[in-house]
């Protein structure tokens, strides 16, 4: 009974990561930034407030989605909040880089996004480019940092430029499209990896360039990666996002290309200027390729049909060019940015009107100083990938970037920075038995386990279980507390645990009686090979045993409970979804292709009117009916009349002067000038 109240509420409770301990509302924020905390004070518990906290958020971003009015700082500081009390208490199940990511991004859209709500008006504003600035900046240190880690880590397969030579089978959740791919003979996979690294290193210090080819070329590089990623692995919403910060690369001249709008702003250089341009942007390209051939060491096989490929330099000649580049790197983004602040403030300097120049100089002095900041506390996590260039910062720097921390303002990156699974994919199965002696696997929706089970297809979802599942497969049960927790849930036979697995209920094995024994195995998983004829094998996967990774435990069993004592850990229920039996990434596709069905109609809707009312504009003069004049034009005559009084009393006079004979010849020449004048008038207002 007291395993069971201990126990029943978590595989890593969230409460443990909120103690009440008497401190004022204000201090337990500050230690802990989480809305979590206001639960008590609502009459919910932990459990509760969360699921409302999500309830909000997913309501906020959907209403940003489809109300254009909604897409405000105030409603981005919402989300960013929302999303900051879950990532606290998130514990190694929110603990990902992309959630980081996530969090930097969304607090720079803070900067970014409009005042709608408060002030009214979606103009653009004079600092705009300043702060949408740190989204490129943010960009380039995700982009840059990824591929040096590669390199620093001196992971053999990176270095060999073996590493997709397994990536495409060890990754966490693969593609059906990863297994097409895994296939490509070696030298192609090697020569994919010399392109990542120069997509990774080499292409982001173009993201700051002057030419603007150069930073569009590099958006489509950038694309290329995100896009061939997304096709053979499910990352969630991180190559979505990166796709999201590479639009901080293109212009509006670009954008007005893609949405096929005329271009307002006409190219006024010289033709000696372009054409330098030209040279400069095909020099920059050519040293670029240069580059690659030289530190590949890239040859031509012609009698073998191949290009093959070596790194051709040592870990001291590329830790020699890190503290070569590091600093430098910081300071072009010192001067891309002071580029921008100097012309922001001259814009503000130019516009009309002292009340607009004074407001717009005030805003530009609190975004320029926001952005100074975030950008001198960025350096700290940035120059993490060369120990002097972190070194050399100046100690008021670290403690800005220490005050902080906490809210996840800016963080450092570095994806796959080691290949793991060279021996194969490891992966833990569970399984199930009544009677200890016939056992039944129990099969995740997402993760590999069946072996004639094609891989899933779950982007932008990402089935936190599944992931976690692919870390312990890593190491050892007791690398990961919150293991033995799901095993003690299963034979307890908990509803929302067992919806953790399948979404389906009646798919999972012991829907209608929870198992008496559960044990877990931890295997070799391979890609299976096409046959020698050409064909397709039936089954995707191939495995081999290798270890026991938990052993056999039942409820009351001594093992179990001294590891349930040991790490003082709860069943917990993990999700409590709104729409029992349906799987999370068709709820969240369903939600994206109404968002957008929405959007597309809206467009077309208000295009509509556009072309209507500029059909019915242009009809309008057709017409020399008065009726048919509309209120506008009439108003206009109405004013025309008004102003050309004098030149109708002439006419009057005129015709009274030829009734009576009394004008004389002067004041009828008078009378013709002015009706001459009242009509030019008119004449060319009507034009």
């Amino acid at each position: 009974k007291f395993l069971y109240k201990k126990y029943r509420t978590g595989l890593l409770p969230a409460r443990w990561q909120l103690r009440y301990s008497g401190k004022p509302l204000g201090e337990q924020l500050l230690t802990s930034p989480t809305l979590l905390w206001l639960g008590p004070y609502l009459g919910l518990d932990t459990h509760n407030a969360m699921e409302l906290l999500c309830l909000i958020g997913a309501a906020l971003s959907l209403a940003a989605t489809l109300v254009e009015a909604l897409r405000d700082s105030v409603v981005f500081f919402c989300l960013w909040a929302l999303y900051l009390s879950m990532y606290q208490v998130g514990q190694v199940f929110l603990y990902f880089q992309w959630d980081n990511l996530l969090l930097e991004t969304g607090f720079l859209c803070i900067l970014v996004a409009p005042l709608t709500l408060i002030r009214g008006s979606r103009g653009v504003r004079e600092h705009d480019r300043v702060t949408f600035w740190l989204i490129r900046w943010l960009l380039f240190r995700l982009m840059f940092a990824s591929g040096v880690v590669k390199l620093t880590s001196r992971c053999p397969t990176w270095w060999g430029l073996t590493a997709l030579t397994y990536h495409y089978e060890t990754q966490c959740i693969p593609t059906p499209l990863a297994w097409f791919a895994h296939q490509l003979p070696v030298w192609w996979q090697k020569l994919s990896v010399m392109g990542t690294f120069v997509i990774e290193i080499a292409v982001p210090l173009l993201f700051f360039s002057p030419l603007r080819r150069l930073r569009l070329g590099a958006f489509y590089m950038q694309v290329l990666l995100q896009v061939l990623i997304i096709l053979t692995g499910n990352y969630n919403f991180f190559n979505l996002l990166t796709l999201a910060l590479s639009l901080s690369l293109l212009d509006d001249q670009h954008v007005h290309f893609w949405l096929r709008k005329a271009d307002k702003i006409t190219n006024n250089d010289s033709k000696l200027w372009s054409w330098l341009c030209y040279l400069l942007e095909l020099a920059v390209w050519s040293l670029i390729i240069f580059g690659a051939v030289m530190c590949f060491d890239l040859q031509l096989d012609t009698t073998k049909k191949i290009v093959s490929s070596r790194i051709a330099f040592t870990y001291h000649h590329f830790n020699q060019f890190l503290k070569t580049v590091t600093i430098p790197c910081i300071w072009i983004g010192v001067l891309s940015l002071t580029w921008e602040m100097v012309t922001s403030m001259f814009r503000c300097a130019c516009v009309s009107g002292f009340l607009k120049r004074f407001c717009g100089t005030v805003q530009w002095t609190v975004f320029a100083a926001a952005t100074a900041a975030m950008f001198t506390i960025s350096l700290v996590p940035f120059s993490y990938i060369e120990f002097d260039s972190n070194a050399r910062l100046w100690p008021g720097v670290r403690r800005a970037y220490d005050l902080v921390d906490r809210y996840q303002l800016v963080n450092s990156y570095g994806l796959f920075r080691r290949m793991t699974g060279v021996s194969g994919r490891p992966e833990v199965v569970i399984e199930g038995s009544n009677d200890g002696v016939s056992w039944t696997e129990i099969e995740f929706m997402y993760k590999p386990g069946n072996l004639s089970a094609p891989p899933s297809v779950v982007t932008p979802h990402q089935p936190r279980l599944d992931w976690q599942m692919w870390f312990a497969a890593l190491g050892t049960h007791t690398q990961a507390p919150w293991f033995t927790s799901l095993m003690y849930k299963l034979l307890q036979g908990k509803r929302d645990v067992i919806e953790l697995i399948q979404t389906d209920v009646s798919q999972y094995p012991f829907h209608q009686q929870p198992p008496a024994y559960l044990r877990a195995h931890r295997y070799r998983y391979w890609f299976t090979e096409p046959k020698a004829d050409g064909t397709y094998p039936q089954r995707w996967w191939r495995r081999v045993y290798d270890e026991e990774f938990y052993p056999t435990v039942h409820l009351g069993n001594t093992f179990l409970e001294s590891m349930l004592n040991q790490y003082g850990l709860k069943a917990v229920r993990w999700v409590r979804s709104q729409v029992r039996g349906v799987p999370a990434p068709i709820l969240i596709w369903t939600l994206i292709v109404c968002s957008t069905t929405l959007c597309l109609l809206l467009g077309l809707q208000n295009r509509s009117k556009c072309t209507t009312l500029s059909d019915h504009t242009e009809n309008l003069p057709d017409s020399s009916d008065h009726c048919g004049k509309s209120g506008e034009q009439q108003a206009v005559e109405e004013e025309e009349e008004a102003e050309d009084g004098e030149g109708s009393e002439d006419e009057v006079e005129e015709g009274e002067g030829e009734e009576k004979d009394t004008v004389g010849d002067e004041e009828e020449d008078e009378a013709q000038e002015k009706e001459e004048r009242g009509r030019g008038r008119r004449q060319e207002r009507k034009r």
